[in-house]
């Protein structure tokens, strides 16, 4: 189950379980799609994979207990554990090979 983070790991941009802006990695690891465009160059700056849109857990359960209410999305906020410098450094030694060659 996803976990749904709430927030970029990067900016710490509000990222609610209907955002169309939110971005994972296959660990979900969760950025903002700028973030993801402008800064890391769809590489995760925590494992070195690419980045998917996150889908978007229904709020109204169209099947009995499968919804938002019943698997809340997570409020626990994480950060990025690395120094902007860290980041653009690791981005730019694999941003030119595709997630599947990593």
């Amino acid at each position: 189950m996803l976990q749904l983070r709430p927030n970029c790991e990067d900016c710490d941009k509000d990222l609610p379980p209907e955002s169309t802006e939110a971005r994972i990695c296959s660990y979900e690891c969760t950025f903002c799609a700028s973030c993801v465009e402008e800064l890391l160059g769809n590489v995760c700056p925590n494992c070195g994979g690419g980045f998917a849109v996150r889908p978007i857990r229904p709020a109204i359960a169209h099947r009995t207990g499968v919804s938002l209410t019943h698997q809340p999305a997570s409020t626990k906020r994480v950060q990025s554990k690395y120094s902007q410098q860290e980041i653009s450094e690791f981005s730019r030694k694999i941003r030119g090979i595709a997630p599947e060659y990593c």
